[in-house]
């Protein structure tokens, strides 16, 4: 089954670059629209700080949240040391 869209497009987009790179997309939470889950969840991934992030349903600025859920996925620290031992 399809997840629902989020409402704001550069918000979706950053959860289907999320989901691009293995990331779980999880909907509902209390006041988070949803939260994205690190597909390594080991201890060298920065103590698991950064391994659930929380998507926002209605952030002030949309397209500063969505860069930052790129961030996220982007620094992950197993990605970054894998592409570096290639």
């Amino acid at each position: 089954m399809a997840r629902p869209s989020h409402p704001r497009k550069e918000i979706e987009e950053a959860l289907r670059h999320a989901e691009a790179c293995g990331w779980r997309v999880e909907i509902g939470g209390h006041h988070a629209w949803g939260r994205i889950y690190c597909p390594y969840n080991d201890k060298a991934c920065r103590c698991g700080e950064f391994c659930i992030t929380s998507v926002w349903s209605t952030p002030r600025n949309p397209v500063n949240h969505g860069r930052a859920l790129r961030r996220v996925v982007d620094n992950c620290s197993k990605l970054r040391k894998d592409s570096s031992e290639e």
